[in-house]
């Protein structure tokens, strides 16, 4: 199933953050990005509405909301969904610059009160009073270290019984910053929308956004845009492309340990080697593998095998019916 994301957020016309960053990180990571442009309240709300009533929703990224007028009728159209909604408080962006004014920004409690994760950056968070005040309104904060000092980044997710989980890694000098909150929050929302936990969801949203750091085109003077759409088929060395993607075969063998012998001659690794049940698993340079299986029920035959990393999302929600 693909989930559906629900986007309220501004546009930006340099294509680096707001919206245009959001679909294009929803997008890389599987999801269906849906959108609701923060504009005149009554336009958003109709926006709101005809996503939810018509397509449905997965979970919802709250991005730069306007006004407090707009923050208030969001929180009370939202309060009640059943789904998870990370909400970016953009009130400063990467280049300093103020993007909410103090009544706006009181407005962001309500918003708080309705979504499951915050995440600000450091000059955010304090604006907002700090991790102990938004953990008060019962949701999880993500602590980006993105705005700190010195080589190493620091992100940290909270709950309001304490911290689930941090991250450190080096600090990828770049002047191409440009959507990083929006693209952090969007990925967080896909990989939750798509029913991974919140902590998984955090790991996967940081590393997409370092890979796009690391892949951004080069465009623009200032703060230039990163690079979502190389974001596409590599990932972590032990995580799997988003998708359903091929794991191994495993073909059939009448004599176990002349089959054995055979691979082992051919330069493969073995990796398995359970001869009581007639199983073994080998691995090429690549760390390609494949299996045999000596048994009468596959000996003239092959099984393959495939993954996704939505699988037990799929499990609990057909046990669920």
């Amino acid at each position: 199933m693909t989930a559906r994301i629900l986007i309220i957020a501004g546009s930006d016309s340099g294509g680096g953050a707001g919206i245009q960053a959001d679909i294009k990180t929803v997008t890389m990571l599987g999801g269906f990005a849906m959108t609701a442009i923060t504009a005149v309240t009554a336009m958003v709300l109709a926006q709101i509405d005809a996503v939810l009533d018509d397509l449905g929703v997965d979970a919802i990224k709250i991005g730069m909301i306007g006004n407090a007028e707009t923050a208030h009728a969001v929180a009370t159209r939202l309060s009640g969904l059943d789904c998870p909604i990370i909400f970016d408080p953009v009130m400063i962006a990467t280049s300093g610059s103020l993007l909410a004014d103090a009544e706006t920004i009181a407005a962001f409690a309500r918003l708080m009160d309705v979504a499951s994760l915050v995440t600000p950056n450091l000059p955010e968070l304090a604006a907002l009073g700090g991790r102990e005040a938004v953990l008060a309104h019962g949701c999880h904060v993500l602590v980006k270290g993105g705005h700190g000092e010195g080589a190493t980044v620091r992100d940290e997710l909270w709950s309001p019984a304490g911290m689930i989980a941090h991250l450190e890694a080096k600090r990828i000098e770049t002047r191409d910053t440009h959507g990083t909150g929006c693209t952090l929050a969007s990925a967080i929302a896909c990989r939750m929308g798509q029913g991974y936990q919140v902590a998984q969801a955090f790991a996967d949203g940081v590393r997409f956004v370092r890979l796009a750091l690391l892949n951004a085109p080069g465009l623009g003077r200032g703060h230039g845009p990163m690079g979502h759409a190389a974001v596409r088929d590599f990932w972590d060395d032990d995580e799997p492309t988003p998708g359903i993607a091929f794991n191994q075969a495993t073909v059939g063998a009448r004599d176990y340990a002349a089959s054995v012998s055979f691979y082992r001659t051919l330069g493969l690794r073995q990796i398995v080697d359970s001869p009581d049940n007639g199983y073994a698993r080998f691995e090429a340079d690549n760390q390609a593998t494949f299996s045999i299986h000596a048994g009468a029920h596959i000996a003239s035959g092959v099984i393959i095998y495939f993954e996704h990393p939505a699988l037990d999302h799929w499990v609990a929600q057909l046990m669920s019916k």
